[in-house]
């Protein structure tokens, strides 16, 4: 009859199982690392949204805030100013789409309506950057009161319409919501 030896393990045996341990070990270290270094750092989260007071802003005063690396411009209309946004006929904008991410039609007219806030209109919020070259417009300036870019003379209106000048579209909207009654969140 024949018993199977039990083989017992050597140091060479040892080595080897913890040298492939060591090994394991570096590669998924270094592969977690390689997969956090595709994640957007704590300074791009910081800015993927803020939130603005607007208690303080006075009905027609306007603030520029910084969102994500661009000015965006918040203004509190008056009710003239609103009225002469409504008043605008369509066939005399340059740029009739709204453009706007916070209305359902994608393709909705540049209407005042569609341009303003939805339910309180009396708040505009805007990307403040000229669509022509990229300037940062002059607020409550130019030949229809809104915005006037100095560096090539586009006008805007007082719902950021381009009315006039090189720059071929409207002061885009950012996507922005109503957390409460004076506070907005942009982002």
């Amino acid at each position: 009859m024949s018993t199977a030896d039990a083989v017992e393990p050597t140091r060479r045996d040892f080595l080897y199982i913890a040298t492939g341990a060591v090994a394991a070990v570096g590669g998924l270290a270094t592969a977690v690392a390689f997969i956090n270094t595709m994640n957007p750092d704590a300074s791009t989260l910081a800015l993927a949204s803020t939130d603005v007071d607007l208690g303080p802003i006075a009905e027609g005063q306007s603030i520029t805030i910084k969102w994500r690396g661009k000015p965006v411009f918040i203004r509190h209309r008056t009710p003239k100013e609103i009225e002469d946004g409504k008043a605008v006929p369509m066939a005399d904008l340059i740029d009739q789409s709204a453009r706007n991410p916070n209305i359902a039609d994608a393709a909705a007219e540049a209407t005042d309506q569609n341009r303003a806030a939805v339910g309180k209109e009396q708040w505009l919020v805007m990307i403040g950057t000229c669509t022509h070259l990229g300037c940062v417009p002059l607020g409550q300036s130019g030949d229809y009161n809104g915005w006037f870019c100095p560096c090539h003379g586009s006008h805007y209106d007082t719902a950021g319409r381009i009315r006039k000048g090189p720059a071929p579209e409207n002061l885009h909207i950012p996507p922005f919501a109503f957390t409460n009654d004076t506070t907005v969140r942009i982002g």
